[in-house]
């Protein structure tokens, strides 16, 4: 646990629980959303083939996951870790100008 509050620059074992149950309900929530979002754009869990619903659900999941990480960090207080965690992962992505385009906004100054 002590390398990973270095490595995440977290300074209490309460932030650490609070990080990790965020994590927690990001990945539940981001499974339970994609079929309704697939239903509601009109591709019903009995669609054939079925592997390829399957492929569909999985890459319908992470761009839900992103959000939702930050949303739910939001929530429990952690924006600014879980935003800095977003970032750093779009870079590994090469869409680290989505990043930046958002930092832009957000500390763009009336």
């Amino acid at each position: 646990m002590k390398k990973l509050k270095e490595r995440w620059n977290v300074t209490s074992n309460w932030q650490l629980t609070i990080i990790f149950i965020v994590f927690a309900i990001t990945g539940f929530s981001s499974l339970q959303l994609a079929k309704p979002f697939l239903s509601l754009i009109g591709i019903p869990e009995t669609f054939q083939p079925h592997w390829l619903y399957r492929i569909l659900r999985l890459v319908l999941i992470f761009p839900i996951y992103q959000v939702l990480l930050v949303f739910i960090g939001f929530v429990f207080g952690q924006f600014n870790f879980f935003w800095e965690f977003e970032k750093k992962m779009l870079n590994r992505m090469k869409l680290g100008f989505i990043g930046k385009y958002v930092d832009s906004k957000i500390k763009k100054k009336p």
